[in-house]
C-alpha cells in the first residue's frame, strides 16, 4: 500500500536516546516524513528498564546508569514544558551522542538543553526518579505491543507495532520512501510478525 497526498499515517516512535540504532531508525523517519505526510509521536523507552531482570554482561549493564539519565531527562522534558520539546530534545542529544560520540553525560546534557533553548537546571532530573512512573508507563505502552524479546527502537504505524527497523545508514530520498512502502505494508497485513537478518556492519552516521 502505497500513501496519497491526502493519506495522513499515525506513526509512534519508541526510542533510547544511547541507541545509535534506534538513532537511524528516526533519521529515516524524518526523512520519510519530510516528503510523506507522517503525524509521528515520540516516547521514550529504556534498556535499563528491559533488562532489569535479564542476565546480561557486566559491560552492558554497566552502560545502563548513563542510558537511564538521558531517559530520565527527556520524559521529564516532556512533562514540564510539553511533549513538543521531546523531539527536538533528543534531536540534540543524539547530535551529540552519535555523530558527535560523546559519552560524558556531563557534558552532553548542558549542550543539549542549551541547544532546544531550555533551562540548564533541568539537568537535574537527569538524576532524579521523579519521573520514573511516567517513563516506565512510556516504555511499558511501546514493549507490551511487541513483546519482551525486542529492543529499541519500536514503532507503530497505524496502531501496528513491531521492532525496527534496523538499518546502517539511514537511507535518503527515494530508497527512504521505498523503505517505508515496504514498512506500512507488511504493517497492513495482520497475520506478519518477524522478517530478520544478522547484522553485517556496525552503525553508520552520515
Amino acid at each position: 500500500m502505497t500513501e496519497t497526498n491526502e493519506t495522513r499515517t499515525a506513526v509512534d516512535f519508541w526510542f533510547d536516546p544511547s541507541c545509535p540504532w534506534a538513532w537511524m531508525t528516526s533519521r529515516w523517519v524524518d526523512e520519510v516524513a519530510r516528503q510523506r505526510p507522517l503525524d509521528v509521536t515520540w516516547h521514550v523507552m529504556s534498556p535499563a528498564v528491559l533488562n532489569e531482570d535479564n542476565d546480561v554482561s557486566d559491560e552492558y549493564r554497566a552502560f545502563f546508569p548513563r542510558a537511564l539519565r538521558y531517559t530520565r531527562l527527556v520524559t521529564a522534558v516532556g512533562a514540564l514544558h510539553g511533549a513538543d520539546k521531546v523531539k527536538p530534545l533528543y534531536d540534540a542529544l543524539g547530535e551529540l551522542i552519535h555523530p558527535g560520540g560523546s559519552t560524558d553525560p556531563d557534558t552532553v546534557i548542558p549542550s543539549a538543553l542549551a541547544a532546544v533553548g531550555l533551562p540548564a537546571d533541568l539537568a537535574r532530573y537527569a538524576d532524579s526518579d521523579e519521573f520514573d512512573v511516567p517513563m516506565r508507563e512510556s516504555h511499558f505502552d511501546g514493549i507490551s505491543r511487541v513483546g519482551e524479546d525486542v529492543g529499541t527502537p519500536v514503532i507503530a504505524v497505524n496502531g501496528v507495532a513491531f521492532f525496527g527497523p534496523v538499518i546502517s545508514p539511514a537511507p535518503r530520498g527515494q530508497q527512504a520512501l521505498d523503505l517505508w512502502d515496504g514498512v506500512v505494508a507488511v504493517a497492513s497485513y495482520d497475520g506478519f510478525f518477524e522478517l530478520k537478518r544478522s547484522r553485517t556492519r556496525d552503525p553508520i552516521f552520515e
